[in-house]
Formats: C-alpha cells, sequence, structure tokens
C-alpha cells in the first residue's frame, strides 16, 4: 500500500496544547498524513484551525458527528483511517463511540473516558468490532522504559518485591484556575476531568507505567486524597499503597503542588537481585543495580540493548529523545498495525507495542477505587 495512513482529529483547534503535540507526534515517521478535523465545539474555530492546516475547506466539520458521516460517505480511497480524540476529558467518550461504529480505528489521549461505564462500553465496541484503539499514555513510548520493561521480562533482575512510582508537578500550588488559565480549568473542574484531579490526570500515568514496566497488575489500594488548595472540587495530591500481583508491594505518589516540580515523573523498582531507575526528566537513562556490582548506567544508543528497546530510538548516541518522540511511538506502532490491517497482513510482533483500550479500562477503575477507598472506612479495596 504506497499511500499514508489517514487521520482525523476531534478537538486539538487553536490554542490547544495537546493537539499540537499529537499532529507532531503523528508526523515524525512520515507515516500519517492529516486529512481532516473537527478542531473546535465552536465551528467557526474549527474552520480557522483548519485553515492552519491547510486542509481544504470542505474536510474541516462543525462537529465530530458530522465529520464521521461524512467520512464514512467517501470512497474508501479518500476517506480517513483512524480518528485522534484529543479533547478534554469529558469528550472522549461521544467520539470514540461513534467512530468505532462507523468503521474507525481510534487513537484517543488518557484517561479513555469520563467515568468507568463508559470505559466498559469503549472495550465492548473495541472487542466486537475488531478494531484498533491506542490510548496515549506516552510515556511507555520511551525506550528506556522498553529497556526495563525487558530486562524485568527476562528475570534479569529476580522476582519483583517492591516499586515505588511518582509523578509530582508544581503548577497548581496556587488556584490557578480561577485565573481563566485553560488547563486548570477544565483539569480542576469535576464535570470536565472526572472523578479525580490529579489522580486521573498524571496518576493514571504512574498507575500505567508501574503495571507496564513490571508486568504486574495491582491488585489493591489504600489510598489518601488531598485538595490542599482551599476551594478546589478536585484532589491535588495522592498518597496511595499498591499490591499486586504476585506478592509484589508498591507506593504511588502524584501531586501536582509540589512546589518547584516540573514534570518529575519516575519509577524504581528491586527484585530479588536487582533494582531498575529510569527518571523521565532524564529519560536517556536506565540505572540498573544489583547485590554485588557497581550500578551500572543503560543509555540509548550505547551498547546492546533489546529489541524491543532499539526499535523505539531514532537518533544516535548523545542525542536527547524525549516527550515527542514518546508519543511517536505510539503512533508509529499504531499505524503499522492499521497499515498491516488494510493489507491483509500480520504486524510485527514489536509494533504490537502500545496501550490499548483495556489498559484504558484498568485505569478507569484503578482512580475510581482510589476515589472510593479515599473517602471510606476500608482500608483495603480491590480493583
Amino acid at each position: 500500500m504506497s499511500r499514508k495512513i489517514r487521520m482525523g482529529m476531534v478537538g486539538g483547534g487553536r490554542g490547544a496544547f495537546i493537539g499540537g503535540v499529537h499532529r507532531i507526534a503523528a508526523a515524525i515517521d512520515q507515516q500519517i498524513e492529516l486529512v481532516c478535523g473537527a478542531f473546535s465545539s465552536n465551528p467557526e474555530k474549527s474552520r480557522l484551525s483548519g485553515k492552519d492546516f491547510f486542509l481544504p475547506s470542505d474536510r474541516v466539520y462543525g462537529s465530530y458527528e458530522e465529520m464521521m458521516t461524512k467520512e464514512k460517505a467517501l470512497p474508501e480511497g479518500e476517506r480517513m483511517d483512524f480518528v485522534s480524540i484529543v479533547t478534554p476529558n469529558h469528550v472522549h467518550f461521544g467520539p470514540a463511540k461513534l467512530a468505532l461504529e462507523n468503521g474507525f480505528h481510534v487513537v484517543c489521549d488518557k484517561p479513555v473516558t469520563f467515568s468507568v461505564d463508559e470505559a466498559r462500553i469503549l472495550k465492548k465496541l473495541v472487542d466486537e468490532t475488531g478494531l484498533i484503539f491506542a490510548l496515549t499514555h506516552n510515556y511507555t513510548g520511551y525506550p528506556m522504559v522498553k529497556q526495563a520493561r525487558a530486562m524485568i521480562a527476562g528475570g534479569e533482575i529476580g522476582k519483583i518485591r517492591k516499586v515505588a512510582v511518582e509523578y509530582s508537578q508544581g503548577w497548581l500550588a496556587t488556584k490557578v484556575e480561577d485565573s481563566d488559565q485553560k488547563q486548570a480549568s477544565w483539569r480542576t473542574d469535576p464535570a470536565k476531568s472526572g472523578m479525580g484531579g490529579a489522580m486521573g490526570d498524571i496518576g493514571t500515568h504512574a498507575e500505567n507505567l508501574a503495571e507496564y514496566v513490571t508486568g504486574l497488575k495491582i491488585t489493591e489500594v489504600c489510598a489518601e486524597l488531598t485538595s490542599f488548595v482551599p476551594g478546589r472540587r478536585l484532589d491535588d495530591d495522592a498518597n496511595i499503597l499498591l499490591r499486586f500481583e504476585k506478592g509484589a508491594r508498591g507506593v504511588l505518589h502524584c501531586s501536582q503542588i509540589a512546589v518547584g516540580e516540573e514534570n518529575s515523573l519516575n519509577i524504581r523498582i528491586w527484585g530479588e537481585t536487582g533494582g531498575l531507575e529510569w527518571h523521565q526528566m532524564e529519560p536517556n537513562t536506565l540505572l540498573v543495580k544489583s547485590l554485588e556490582d557497581p550500578t551500572v548506567r543503560y543509555r540509548t544508543g550505547v551498547g546492546q540493548l533489546s529489541p524491543v528497546a532499539q526499535a523505539a530510538q531514532r537518533i544516535p548516541a548523545g542525542h536527547p529523545e524525549g516527550y515527542l518522540e514518546a508519543f511517536a511511538n505510539i503512533y508509529k506502532n499504531f499505524a503499522s498495525c492499521v497499515r498491516a490491517r488494510l493489507e491483509e497482513t500480520e504486524p510485527d510482533e514489536l509494533r504490537r507495542d502500545f496501550p490499548s483500550i483495556d489498559d484504558g479500562l484498568r485505569g478507569m477503575i484503578f482512580v475510581e477505587k482510589v476515589v472510593e477507598n479515599s473517602k471510606g472506612e476500608v482500608k483495603w479495596t480491590k480493583l
């Protein structure tokens, strides 16, 4: 098939942060092209955004409903292949459901939906249609995260005993949502963000990273959620004890009132014979620890890494690969699977490595159970 995979976008118009991230990431490997979009709930803003992206006016839509209907009516050789949903949380479910019902594959920003019930409906639709669904838990796209996962799967640090995952930011240390800051306004609004504040926004990334790297599912939580800023309606700090399958224990801390912190996502994992440590703000390095030998620094582009880590690299050693490239790895793998589907072939196993609807549903259940546990009197809540 000698063409790019065609993408439509819902949300991400003028003034939107995450839409630009998705468009850049989708374009990095030259496998995907943006062909249409409903870029805003405001039809005029959507039209102007489409003009910014040099799209033909008849492929810029005033609503996602119009986009799905008109794109489906186009010949198969012209219509979009998939839709990328980059809206606030409460506008994930509608376009995702409609896309699946109309035969389009989906990439969706996290968390997957506003509620667990909505996530279950999407899971059922994906299972019934067989369409491909990717969730942009982008931190799983880093080469050193994939290296850590491969090493644990290969038994290189023994049976996992302890996991410590942290995601700290400081941008909500004051009530910035009162200043009409767009990102703060919707992320702290339960009608748009959902049941979790920091927990739903960044805590889900920490949960997903812990499960992805270790290969272990979280089975129980003991949580305390706090809203430190007076008048804030959702949590801005969370401290959670974790129990994993196979007996591992852990702790998850996430906060958006940690003054001075930028985007401090990190994970440390200890097994019976060794440990691993990765920091998102130093993403090209993985620290590997053992019982007797000095700590070893694994670096992207240096030495013989696992095949999955090598597949996630693009540039030589010493050239930082970060946030955008991690997003791009999800898009690259997703596009490879869509291309294989269109060509009626099987994708390379390495290209199946991206977060799915199952990860999205687990994330929503995790948030729900954490909120439930924090409000209740029971010490431990099962997932």
